[in-house]
């Protein structure tokens, strides 16, 4: 399979396009409703959440417990501003999340929805709270150490490479963050997931698997270039991608294979950070194939450096006569 990648790269870029819109619009939304991007979890805006299920071993279970009890139960102890989801098998488990609460708050909270929804199981009762100047430094910490990622691939690139293949790699990490975050940011306003400091340690697993992928297909257009510096740079870049194009397509589909297994088996702590690194990877896979390199390929044309590469020497052009 030979792919087109210069001749068709407006087809790319719209496609891109369009999925950034809607990503941009779930975070526009999720900002209106939240005052961020993103439905932030417990790690980042600190509180109290109190996870309880019923004992259907010991209750009735015909029903799902009613929003509205918890919520009454809630109203009477003066926590009406609570977020109540209400999940499990049959809607027999409900999390809260609340302002932090006093141990003995914890406690009067826990006996008023046993008494309004019934007997609750010990095993699956969580609670958890963060101290809101905590949950603060965590969401600095994880922003600090995407920037300084960012600012590492740049460096490591201009190095290895020349500058302008490490702001397109960025452009194209970009692209990537910005969609795994998209697709949060909806997942976030239609079904009330929200993200926590697995989702940061999501973002830089995606960012480093995405630039290696980029790396790949970088590598082989600059051994390209050397090679053949007679050709033209939409030629090379074509040459170039579908060169390392099952490389590429072969590493993410097994390592998504692997992810789909987390999320169908892993559990609900881990299906939500390994959904993540589905969206990010296989945007990553896109990117490095459709936008990094086209956009490559145009700066080149636009400035000039269409068929001499002068400036990228390998040791194969050193070895040629």
């Amino acid at each position: 399979m030979t792919l087109k990648i210069i001749q068709r790269r407006s087809l790319w870029w719209t496609i891109s396009s369009l999925a950034l819109l809607v990503s941009l619009i779930g975070m526009g939304l999720c900002f209106q409703q939240f005052g961020a991007p993103l439905r932030p979890g417990l790690d980042f805006v600190g509180g109290t959440r109190l996870q309880v299920a019923r004992n259907c071993a010991v209750a009735t279970c015909n029903t799902p417990i009613e929003a509205g009890t918890v919520r009454s139960v809630l109203a009477e102890q003066g926590l009406e501003a609570s977020v109540i989801q209400v999940d499990g098998s049959g809607g027999q488990s409900v999390s809260v999340r609340t302002r932090n609460l006093a141990l003995e708050e914890e406690a009067n909270l826990k006996a008023s929805l046993e008494t309004a929804i019934g007997p609750l199981d010990p095993q699956a009762t969580q609670i958890d709270s963060v101290g809101p100047v905590i949950g603060k430094q965590l969401f600095v910490s994880g922003l600090l150490a995407l920037l300084v990622s960012f600012a590492g691939i740049v460096v490591y690139l201009s190095l290895r490479f020349q500058l302008d293949y490490a702001l397109f790699a960025i452009v194209a990490l970009l692209h990537d963050v910005l969609l795994t975050v998209g697709l949060f940011a909806w997942l976030g306003v239609l079904l009330q997931v929200e993200v926590n400091s697995l989702f940061i340690v999501a973002l830089l697993t995606i960012v480093g698997f995405s630039v290696n992928d980029t790396v790949v297909i970088y590598d082989r257009i600059r051994e390209n270039i050397s090679l053949h510096p007679e050709k033209h740079i939409d030629e090379i870049v074509d040459e170039g991608v579908n060169q390392t194009l099952a490389r590429s397509i072969n590493t993410t589909l097994t390592t998504v294979l692997t992810l789909v297994a987390i999320v169908l088996f892993g559990g609900e702590t881990l299906k939500f950070f390994a959904l993540a690194l589905i969206a990010g990877f296989v945007s990553g896979a896109y990117s490095s194939i459709f936008v990094a390199s086209t956009l490559l390929a145009l700066w080149r044309e636009r400035f000039g450096q269409v068929r001499v590469a002068a400036a990228e020497p390998t040791a194969a052009a050193n070895e040629s006569p």
